[in-house]
């Protein structure tokens, strides 16, 4: 029984492995096209997409149409407005979604799917400009188009050579081209990109340290010199289980612990000043660094807090564990 089973679990694998296989080769055949005749077209629907005032239109059916909600939803989040039509469903209305100051993107591997005539006859009549995604430039699509990305007509991964596995990864792949190039063209940070995804972990991971971090009275500092009773005092008031020390020009230059306080037990706290027991490198960040960021140096040197500093080494705020855990980062 043991042995039918391996056979079983080989054949899944063996089958698994092919199928990466050969979408990895069509990825590879998308990449070397890319420094041959794909390289102009690709370049000119990066400048016709950015020059748009309006928003970008993608369109498609079946496996093709799937691909495409999927592009939509990359350009939108990455500071190309867009939204996916139905070839379908243009023909029965939806062509009034599409406005004279867009630009379409219509996804077909063959490019004669005849649900595309709307749309497409809809682009020449208003001069709408049109980008074709597709492996044959002779097709219908192809010959409306103003610009056609041809992808490499390379083996689908289905045994049969029908399903669209291969053809529906290269289709991806390019679509996700086209959303970073322009990403990169325009400039599009880190910090625009939380602006479309506030929500969930992967808002949390686009928070500053600026966004979340205690500042004003909330924050632990003393002056250099400071009698180590009158730190702890501080230190039980704000309950972030540090003290920040203060030089004469209120700079950081140390922070003291309740680690440092534990490791000082043997000695007598109440004759020590914070310069007696504090760290005077303490880890900081600047209040542009990522949730995320902040989160690895708290994991890394396995402490609690860290204060933000200016430019200037002035404290300005601090970001404890329990915040990042608040928003979802940690």
């Amino acid at each position: 029984m043991r042995k039918v089973v391996n056979l079983i679990e080989n054949s899944v694998l063996e089958s698994a492995r092919r199928t990466i296989s050969i979408e990895r080769r069509g990825l590879e055949a998308l990449e070397r096209a890319l420094d041959d005749g794909l390289s102009g077209p690709f370049s000119q629907a990066v400048e016709t997409i950015s020059a748009i005032k309006g928003r970008l239109v993608v369109t498609g059916v079946g496996k093709s149409g799937h691909i495409g909600v999927k592009l939509a939803a990359t350009f939108a989040s990455t500071g190309t407005p867009a939204f996916f039509v139905h070839a379908a469903e243009a023909n029965h209305g939806d062509l009034g979604m599409i406005g004279d100051q867009d630009a379409i993107i219509a996804v077909s591997w063959s490019g004669q799917a005849p649900e595309l005539k709307a749309i497409l006859n809809y682009s020449r009549r208003f001069s709408i400009p049109l980008i074709a995604i597709t492996c044959d430039e002779k097709s219908v699509l192809g010959e409306a188009a103003d610009i056609v990305l041809k992808l490499p007509k390379e083996m689908e991964a289905c045994p049969h050579g029908l399903a669209p596995t291969t053809s529906a990864m290269m289709q991806l792949a390019i679509g996700d081209a086209l959303a970073m190039a322009l990403l990169d063209a325009r400039g599009f940070t880190a910090r625009d990109f939380h602006v479309f995804h506030p929500g969930g972990k992967l808002g949390a991971s686009l928070t500053h340290v600026s966004d979340i971090m205690h500042k004003g009275d909330r924050l632990p500092l003393v002056a250099e010199g400071t009698p180590m009773q009158d730190a702890i005092k501080v230190l039980s008031s704000k309950h972030f289980g540090c003290v920040g020390v203060l030089d004469g020009d209120g700079k950081l230059c140390g922070i003291v612990t309740e680690g440092d306080m534990a490791r000082n037990l043997s000695r007598n706290l109440a004759e020590l000043a914070v310069d007696d027991i504090m760290t005077r490198t303490p880890k900081v960040v600047k209040p542009k660094v990522l949730a995320t960021a902040a989160l690895a140096l708290l994991e890394e040197y396995h402490i609690g807090a860290l204060i933000v500093v200016d430019d200037d080494n002035r404290p300005v705020g601090l970001v404890h564990f329990h915040d990042l855990l608040r928003i979802g980062v940690a």
